[in-house]
């Protein structure tokens, strides 16, 4: 299969190709943080590139809040279905596939194949719905290290994500310290300030009140819950851009009809906004939004330790890469700089970039090209 081609016949994808997940199934009962126990749980994975022999060379790729395994690449059976970090992953990309073996994998609650609210309980036989347990960082840390003894990985050469994973990138380096050599913790924060935690809430009322959820049963009402989980990503996406950004792409530009005194669509930013909340609420579960979003707002590893970070993270042996973007107003450079100071006081090795983009929080999956030269020479430290 030829690779899909834009307007103007330039390839979109020409490098890593057609891929195709596979799901790795545990069979050993996982304790999850909540005091759970899963008895039994599959992961959803995509690999690219080589693991070498001394199984040195592989990076662990933690997803966001809405992502997935698919990270790189065209699926085999969708041309136009490409990976959400397609453009840093690649032969001589910064997660150049030449020298490195790429993970990339659906947590613990998604949607897209590992188990979740949406998949079959084999106790019931029914989906878990509410039933499935709500998860944590750490929680989702402990799963990828099992996954990563799968393949004979005693250490990851580095774990990269960015917003809810770049907490992920964190968590491994604390919970499983000789098992990470480079943690690259991009566009996140060591905890949600109160903002994030109140917008967070407000995205699940608006699931919860749906009168299609059924306290999490919809399932077995032949229903989704369409309207709050569109009106959550609505609200989400809006955090996600620059005030910069939102202004230069629609303005106050308005729709052919506007000025009509009612309350249909009349502004392009409305236009975009709802188009993004009924994309977002025919692919994704809204068992799991309320699940990613909760494991966002327990995120704290300085908890059990008074508020000190520098103290949580004193027993992190990683090389570290932070990178923080200038318009992301969700986790802003402050929050990514808590985390530099926090390493410099305890003499651990860190290397931080503010990098000038427009892009708001989404800054992070663009392809920029500091950003990804800053990247690419992180890892060369690191090795393989």
């Amino acid at each position: 299969m030829s690779s899909p081609v834009g307007a103007d016949d330039t390839p979109l994808n020409n490098n890593v190709g057609a891929v195709a997940s596979k799901r790795v199934q545990f069979s050993a009962p996982l304790q999850l943080q909540s005091g759970a126990i899963l008895p039994a749980f599959d992961l959803a994975v995509e690999t690219y590139g080589t693991l070498n022999a001394a199984k040195s060379n592989a990076i662990l790729v933690c997803h966001a809040l809405s992502g997935h395994q698919h990270v790189a690449g065209f699926r085999a059976d969708n041309a136009n279905d490409i990976g959400w970090w397609d453009n840093i992953v690649g032969a001589g990309r910064p997660l150049d596939t030449d020298k490195y073996f790429i993970v990339g994998l659906n947590n613990l609650g998604g949607c897209h194949g590992s188990s979740g609210p949406s998949s079959i309980n084999a106790a019931s036989g029914k989906p878990w719905g509410a039933d499935f347990p709500v998860v944590t960082v750490s929680d989702w840390v402990a799963a990828q290290a099992r996954l990563a003894d799968t393949f004979g990985i005693d250490a990851w050469a580095a774990v990269i994500g960015g917003s809810l994973g770049g907490m992920q990138a964190l968590q491994w380096t604390l919970d499983f310290p000789q098992r990470v050599r480079g943690a690259l913790v991009i566009a996140a924060a060591p905890k949600l300030s109160a903002e994030n935690i109140a917008f967070n809430d407000v995205a699940r009322q608006a699931i919860l009140t749906d009168p299609d959820f059924h306290g999490g049963h919809y399932y077995a009402h032949n229903v989704v819950p369409l309207r709050g989980l569109r009106l959550a990503r609505m609200l989400g996406h809006i955090t996600y851009l620059s005030d910069d950004q939102m202004a230069e792409k629609f303005g106050r530009r308005t729709r052919a009809g506007a000025g009509s005194y009612g309350f249909d669509v009349e502004f392009e930013v409305e236009s975009y906004l709802r188009h993004q909340g009924d994309k977002f609420a025919g692919v994704f579960d809204a068992n799991t939004y309320l699940r990613m979003t909760k494991a966002l707002d327990y995120f704290d590893p300085a908890a059990e330790f008074d508020d000190d970070l520098a103290a949580a993270l004193a027993r992190a042996t990683a090389q570290f890469l932070i990178v923080s973007f200038t318009t992301d107003w969700r986790f802003p450079p402050a929050r990514s700089r808590e985390m530099v100071n926090a390493l410099v006081k305890n003499g651990q090795p860190v290397v931080y970039s503010e990098i000038e983009c427009a892009h708001g929080h989404d800054s992070f999956l663009m392809d920029d090209a500091h950003y990804h030269a800053v990247v690419r020479s992180f890892l060369k430290r690191v090795g393989t």
